[in-house]
């Protein structure tokens, strides 16, 4: 790939940046063969990556297998000013970083820069989280003994990232595993990775050896193989959908790999008749519309009781109808595209389902005209339960709104999901968010807010989203495995 293949028209982000396709053992390597990556805001081909097959994969975790001994044996402190580093270059970057995002991926300029400083505070958290990898010494069963836990780092680390956050997702993981002395195979999505391969270039400039990152861009399928069959990975971070996350998880346990997983989501939004409904609604959009609604742990079932429906519905989408829609390197817009042409379609999929089944629109509904993957901010009430927004994640800018009654009627509709990753209530009630959030069988709740995510805290889910954390001290413990010590002691020598 050469600069000008990203569209020097286009004056995105330093051009040295995007040097190369891919990043092995600190080459930069091109492909025979190469994948168009697409400004969803224009249709429009931005550039093209490597497609990487098997042979470059392995040529990764070789690289990596090579780089472990000498990175793992730094100290925790050298690791951390290095990742002290690659902080401030990001931050340093941020415009730059921040455009190469919003042409691949189509999120506003806003919110990519937003995703830019989020990014670069898992490294500076996980920078300082380096010397806190503390061991244990435990009471021995006997005078002679002497018990001792010592954490030390898992190894060879490949992390699968998604296209909708290409630069959170990848400090998520990369940081705490480069923190705790582990080397890395990226594999970001093939949709957006510049992102990744910017932070790679910055990484490497702020003083990461050669081999400890490795980025490899392609097929997900080719590339995914050899990273969980080979004996060499030792752990898999992986953020997606369930389907593809299980798939993997398969494949890794022919090695027992450690695993994190952060899966699909089918978050329950829940407005009780005692919210503040002004807080409530812009919690929702928040929430709701925040990147199209191409996130993780956006609501995607808006439960509210009776009292409130029809003023939270008239509210709601009020604000929904006032977003405006726009390509993010144009000018200031409050959403981007989706992602590509088959997210559209199944945003259109589910809220024809959700109108057949006696849904009413209240706002958009359609997608917008104009090149781009755009769909218009959508407001649905009277949403049956079994509509597929309800039962599917539908990744789109789409609030559906279902109607309960009872506080047990609606814990009994939150909880009826194989999911289990965010959740979020709001009420005045503090009895209720106790009894309410205890009841609720996810890994996150927002309580009062729609926005709940924070390097600070553990973020991962339950059910079939999957298991891990990352972010906070235990995303830390991810990366580290637990190595038990007993010394045999000789008594004092008279």
């Amino acid at each position: 790939m050469t600069d000008a293949s990203f569209g020097g028209a286009l004056a995105i982000g330093r051009a040295d940046f995007l040097a190369g396709a891919a990043l092995i053992g600190g080459e930069w390597v091109d492909g025979e063969q190469s994948i168009p990556v697409v400004n969803p805001a224009t249709g429009g081909i931005l550039g093209h990556v490597a497609s990487l097959g098997p042979s470059h994969a392995g040529a990764a975790v070789t690289a990596a297998a090579a780089a472990l001994p000498a990175w793992r044996a730094r100290t925790a402190q050298e690791r951390g000013r290095i990742l002290r580093a690659w902080f401030d270059a990001i931050n340093d970057h941020q415009r730059d970083l921040s455009r190469i995002l919003t042409a691949e991926q189509g999120k506003p300029m806003r919110e990519a820069e937003g995703e830019i400083a989020y990014a670069a505070a898992y490294v500076e958290w996980f920078a300082e989280e380096a010397r806190r990898a503390y061991g244990e010494i435990i009471p021995g069963h006997a005078a002679n003994k002497r018990l001792l836990v010592a954490r030390q780092p898992v190894g060879v680390v490949a992390a699968i990232t998604p296209w909708n956050f290409p630069a959170a997702m990848v400090t998520r993981k990369l940081a705490p595993a480069l923190a705790a002395g582990c080397t890395v195979i990226l594999k970001p999505s093939e949709f957006t990775p510049f992102t990744a391969l910017a932070l790679a270039r910055l990484a490497r400039e702020a003083g990461v050896p050669d081999g400890v990152i490795n980025v490899v861009t392609g097929p997900p399928e080719a590339i995914g193989a050899v990273l969980t069959n080979d004996p060499r990975v030792r752990k898999l971070s992986f953020t997606g959908s369930t389907r593809v996350g299980k798939l993997l998880a398969a494949r890794c346990m022919e090695t027992v790999k450690r695993l994190s997983l952060e899966l699909g989501g089918n978050a329950p939004f829940i407005v009780f008749d005692d919210a503040d409904l002004d807080k409530a609604v812009e919690g929702a959009v928040a929430s709701k519309f925040r990147n199209s609604g191409q996130t993780c742990v956006c609501a995607n079932r808006l439960l509210v009781q009776s009292g409130v429906y029809e003023a939270f519905a008239e509210r709601l989408a009020a604000r929904a109808g006032a977003l405006t829609l726009g390509n993010g390197l144009a000018g200031a817009c409050d959403q981007g595209p989706l992602i590509n042409e088959q997210a559209l379609a199944k945003v259109e999929r589910h809220v024809e389902d959700a109108r057949a089944r006696g849904a009413r629109l209240l706002t958009g509904g359609t997608r917008a005209e104009g090149p781009g993957h755009f769909f218009q901010p959508t407001v649905l009430t009277e949403v049956s339960p079994d509509a597929l927004l309800c039962r599917e994640e539908t990744f789109g800018p789409v609030a559906g709104l279902v109607r309960f009654h009872t506080e047990r009627e609606a814990v009994t509709l939150a909880n009826n999901s194989a999911a289990g990753l965010a959740a979020y209530l709001f009420t005045r009630d503090a009895s209720r968010v106790w009894r309410v959030n205890e009841a609720l069988d996810y890994g996150m709740v927002g309580i009062n807010t729609g926005v709940l995510s924070t390097e600070l805290a553990p973020f991962g889910g339950i059910k079939e989203s999957g298991f891990g954390r990352e972010g906070s001290r235990h995303g830390l413990d991810e990366y580290l495995d637990m190595k038990f010590l007993c010394i045999d002691v000789e008594p004092l020598a008279a």
